[in-house]
């Protein structure tokens, strides 16, 4: 039966959430004393806040979790309804095989701050009924009186030890065999988000059983190392004209996005041989480039012009020596 690896793979107890271990020993101590305050998990997607949140769940309730728990999607019912409705009927209401019930509220930084002021009061009122979770990207966006209620647990991101364990999981569960240098792209690729590895790896299954560089490439869309190297060195040498044809040739061949040609300027910005000084000065024109591409303006002319400022500051710094 086709399934969605996503899922599949979901973790489902303590020991399979990788990368979280100090969380996840928190969170272990919170389920075996059967108590525990609220909490807000905070930080980037795909590094598993709503897969611990079931599992503790479901650790805290065993069969009767469905009964003992709400989960709601604050950036679909981001308004002040949503909390005086679906959150207060719910969290009014005792548990019948337990001392509190679990409200699960995802993306919590969506709610706007009228609704943010209503969940506050509702956490006041409804602290013997009912626990929250609440789920975040950013907990700068959640108004100081829910923090300071809550235990907050920080997630990073997915190291490359991490990424590792998973792909090798993965792989052996379903037959793929990888080859070298695979989980150094797939960790570049998917930026430690554990959810865009998985679909990666899915769609690259479903080409071929043999995981190449090439194929993760393929998939994501991602530019050459070398290629892009070569269009920084020519700005930098002076050959602005050789470095603008590359780089058309790469955004209309690999179809790659002017914020993707960024990023992967930036990432090898920090390993070429010129002086720090002079990198300083390229991850700043990367930014303000980033900015633009980001406010609409055009691709190719802000990129043009990102190489013509890299031809610049090369120009200025052969001038030094």
């Amino acid at each position: 039966m086709s399934e969605i690896w996503t899922e599949k793979y979901r973790p489902r107890d303590f020991s399979e959430l990788y990368g979280q271990e100090d969380i996840v020993a928190r969170a272990q101590a919170f389920v075996k004393d059967k108590n525990m305050p609220h909490l807000m998990f905070t930080g980037p997607a795909g590094t598993g806040k709503s897969s611990l949140s079931l599992i503790i769940v479901k650790k805290l309730y065993g069969d009767e979790w469905r009964s003992n728990y709400l989960e709601l999607n604050a950036s679909d019912e981001r308004g002040i309804d949503v909390v005086r409705e679906k959150v207060k009927d719910f969290a009014r209401t005792k548990s019948l095989s337990s001392n509190f019930k679990i409200i699960f509220l995802d993306e919590a930084d969506a709610l706007t701050r009228e609704a943010q002021q209503a969940l506050r009061r509702t956490m006041e009122n409804y602290t013997s009924t009912c626990r929250f979770i609440l789920s975040c990207n950013y907990s700068s966006k959640i108004i100081e009186p829910i923090q300071s209620r809550c235990a907050v647990f920080r997630f990073k991101q997915l190291d490359k030890p991490a990424i590792e364990k998973i792909v090798k999981h993965i792989a052996e569960k379903e037959g793929l065999e990888m080859e070298e240098g695979v989980i150094y792209d797939l960790f570049g690729a998917s930026e430690g988000d554990c959810r865009r590895l998985v679909n990666i790896l899915q769609a690259s299954a479903v080409m071929s059983k043999k995981i190449t560089p090439d194929l993760i490439n393929q998939i994501t869309k991602s530019s050459n190392n070398e290629d892009i190297k070569a269009i920084i060195e020519n700005s930098l040498g002076g050959n602005f004209t050789k470095a603008k044809e590359m780089l058309l040739e790469i955004m209309l061949i690999q179809s790659l996005q002017g914020i993707d040609i960024i990023k992967s300027i930036m990432k090898i910005i920090p390993d070429l041989k010129v002086d720090d000084k002079l990198k300083v000065r390229l991850v700043e024109k990367c930014g303000e480039t980033e900015f633009r591409l980001v406010e609409g303006s055009d691709e190719f002319v802000q990129l043009e012009s990102l190489l013509a400022s890299f031809a610049i500051a090369g120009y200025k710094e052969r001038a030094k020596q």
